[in-house]
């Protein structure tokens, strides 16, 4: 059963972590629907998929978002009590500074739990699945931003594009018009290609996407000049925006079941597990860094110790990613793995716990000196 000052500081601490972690999952949404709406227009992602791509990269994102937003909730809570001289009163009450751990056990062991499941299982599929979307819906015309019986934008390219009909699959087309323009000097050509029937490509390297064209005419001349020409083709292939993929070995590192990282002997691969790991062990660190950092002075400005915090948790997550790369690059053993990270940085932690719970020593009186009676003979004055 919690105690009444425990359920106090419970929902102090339960407000200061869903105000962070709203913020901070608008800030990062934010800055994934521009990366995202960006490569749609250019035609390197599916449009049809804007909301599911952005699902899965927001899970993939959380192994970050909890731990910090975790770490800024417990700074603001604690730090208010510590400013409105709430935690002089329970102090001077005999309440000690480690008693803060048992409300904040309440939400850092959930917040654990959660991490290590997406960071784990959640986030590698989200990122295989967000592949596997992108993959299967670049295959269609539809997806490259065509729909029969319409007038579209050329995806990747400056253009209009007109298909008369198309299969269910949106592989096949037929009756194609696509009108483009481009700068020609100080004019402006412009190309007119028409088709009877034709098909979605892949290049070999199952990147590259082009528009098969087969019998059809291509118009191109400068606006302006009588300088047209009407050629007849066989067949000709009009080069699509690539579509969006990473296969850098990084990323499919990223994307693999724990299964296979933990029978795999590779650098990349011990990398990546000590570094699913390392997103709920900072959920542990922080949150017990965060409360000796809270602690304020009277007079000491309102986020003079949030700015400190936030320093310490860079430092903190900059020499992860140094320790990540080091295993890379096989100049860390694998069974040291960023160990040499966390355990520092939870010494520190509960080196300032402490620390902090340590009440300061009163000062030693000074000797008081007791004046001489006034009646008082001194020896001297007897002889």
């Amino acid at each position: 059963m919690l105690r009444i000052i425990d359920r106090y500081l419970l929902r102090e601490l339960a407000f200061g972590c869903f105000a962070s972690a709203v913020v901070l999952l608008v800030v990062t949404l934010g800055g994934t629907i521009t990366d995202v709406l960006t490569k749609v227009a250019r035609g390197r992602l599916p449009g049809n998929l804007v909301f599911e791509i952005l699902g899965l990269r927001t899970l993939d994102a959380l192994t970050v978002l909890v731990p910090l937003a975790l770490f800024i909730g417990v700074l603001l809570a604690y730090g208010r009590l510590w400013r409105d001289n709430e935690m002089a009163v329970l102090q001077g009450a005999g309440m000690p500074l480690t008693d803060l751990l048992r409300p904040l056990a309440w939400i850092a062991g959930p917040a654990v739990a959660l991490v290590a499941l997406i960071s784990f299982w959640l986030a590698p599929a989200a990122i295989r699945l967000s592949h596997s979307l992108v993959e299967e819906a670049n295959r269609s015309l539809v997806v490259a931003g065509l729909e029969a019986g319409r007038f579209v934008q050329l995806p990747g390219r400056g253009g209009v594009i007109y298909v008369g009909a198309m299969n269910d699959g949106g592989s096949q087309f037929e009756r194609m018009f696509v009108e483009t323009e481009r700068p020609d000097g100080e004019d402006v050509r412009i190309d007119v290609i028409t088709a009877e029937r034709g098909a979605l490509r892949r290049e070999s390297d199952g990147e590259g996407r082009f528009l098969a064209l087969q019998d059809g005419f291509r118009v191109e001349g400068r606006i302006g000049h009588d300088d047209f020409r009407l050629l007849r083709f066989k067949g000709n292939d009009i080069a699509l925006a690539d579509s969006e993929s990473d296969d850098t070995p990084e990323a499919l590192k990223r994307a693999a079941p724990l299964a296979e990282l933990l029978a795999g002997n590779e650098p990349l691969q011990r990398a990546e597990v000590h570094w699913r790991l390392a997103a709920p062990l900072s959920v542990l660190i922080l949150a017990v860094l965060a409360v000796p950092l809270a602690r304020t002075r009277p007079r000491e400005a309102r986020y003079a110790s949030l700015l400190v915090a936030l320093l310490c948790y860079l430092i903190y997550l900059g020499w992860l990613g140094v320790a990540r790369s080091m295993i890379e690059q096989g100049r860390v053993p694998a069974f040291v793995g960023l160990w040499w990270v966390h355990l520092p940085a939870a010494a520190v932690a509960i080196w300032l716990m402490r620390r902090s719970d340590r009440l300061p020593q009163p000062a030693a009186p000074a000797a008081a000196v007791v004046p001489a009676p006034r009646g008082a003979n001194k020896r001297g004055d007897r002889a």
